[in-house]
């Protein structure tokens, strides 16, 4: 796939990877992933094991939850298109002697690959921050395996979560840079749900999740009008 037409935008390659530096910072710009993510690998864990399965973590970032899929057990690839937060994520795999493997390629070209390699592919805020998020949904169906699972989690195109994610989060909490969001690239589950059906994916679960700003912390939640995870299944 030529760089011109991969399906990433420029502009937010280039956002994550100013953060790169302290993406392990805890109190940092990437604060709120370290807060979600034991929430994230409990629901992961709980919808397909992980325990000796192949798992590709799809936008890994600086490899937060790539890292704490492979403490539990899994052998984990984690891809991303920015070097920058790659780089970060070998160094500190390296320094506490985590076995994860990195590589610097887009799920779409990987699919060409790789088709029906993983047991299990999971892609954490990511979908709001590519172009066209059905085709990235189409790439992960075809790295899943037959019967194999898809997790993802977004954003909800709601009043709520434009409220919560962006005017509370990034303006008046300050928690997230401002401009880490784009409202209208926020998704609905319905559509998500539909792009899966596209891509062989069947959608097993929604759950969403909430923050209370009193104790500082997620919760997995009925309500899916902010934050929500998705668990898909690929037909065996």
């Amino acid at each position: 796939m030529n760089v011109a037409t991969r399906n990433a935008d420029p502009q937010e390659l280039a956002k994550f990877a100013s953060m790169a530096q302290s993406w392990w910072d805890p109190a940092g710009p990437s604060k709120p992933l370290h807060d979600l993510n034991p929430l994230r690998l409990r629901y992961v864990e709980n919808a397909a094991g992980l325990r000796d399965r192949q798992v590709l973590d799809v936008g890994c970032g600086g490899g937060i939850l790539s890292e704490a899929m492979a403490r539990s057990g899994a052998r984990v690839l984690g891809i991303d298109l920015s070097q920058a937060v790659l780089d970060v994520a070998e160094l500190h795999a390296l320094q506490g002697q985590v076995a994860v493997e990195y590589q610097a390629i887009a799920a779409e070209e990987l699919a060409a690959l790789r088709p029906d390699s993983f047991d299990l592919v999971t892609c954490m805020e990511m979908l709001e921050h590519v172009p066209d998020p059905a085709v990235t949904l189409g790439a992960l169906g075809r790295l899943v395996r037959p019967g194999g699972h898809v997790v993802v989690s977004t954003l909800n195109r709601k009043p709520m979560a434009f409220a919560v994610a962006i005017i509370g989060a990034e303006y008046i909490a300050r928690a997230l840079p401002r401009g880490t969001h784009e409202y209208l690239k926020f998704i609905r589950p319905s559509e998500l749900a539909r792009w899966g059906r596209a891509a062989g994916l069947d959608l097993n679960d929604l759950t969403g999740i909430t923050y209370n700003p009193l104790t500082r912390a997620f919760r997995l939640s009925s309500n899916t009008d902010v934050n929500y995870l998705a668990h898909f299944r690929r037909a065996a």
